[in-house]
């Protein structure tokens, strides 16, 4: 709704595009950039909570697994089997840290006021 109210849609409006026309050309591709890097950075957030709730029990259950089942396997395994706990962590955090930097790589790559 903001994107309709900018001064580019209102000047293509008084110029006599038509509204299909002002909608695929300015107010999708500025509406696309800010979806894309909101959904880049949920992720992260998504697979954190998900681990969470596998690492309590209240996540996703056997046949299946996932970082929270593993890590809370690990855990209990620790004293006698530290890299079960180790290398799932890890690759959690650097997933974690990876979809973060995609999202603000693609947050600056996508910024309409940068053009």
């Amino acid at each position: 709704m903001s994107i309709k109210q900018r001064e580019f849609v209102e000047a293509a409006r008084a110029g006599g595009v038509s509204t299909a026309k002002i909608i695929r050309g300015h107010i999708i591709p500025n509406a696309v950039g800010p979806v894309i890097v909101y959904v880049t950075l949920t992720i992260p957030q998504v697979i954190l909570v998900e681990s969470f709730l596998s690492f309590l029990g209240l996540g996703v259950q056997e046949p299946y697994t996932s970082w929270g089942v593993l890590i809370s396997e690990g855990a209990a395994q620790m004293e006698s089997a530290p890299w079960m706990l180790i290398f799932p962590a890890i690759f959690l955090a650097t997933t974690l840290f990876c979809f973060n930097f995609i999202g603000d790589g693609l947050r600056d790559a996508l910024d309409p006021k940068d053009r």
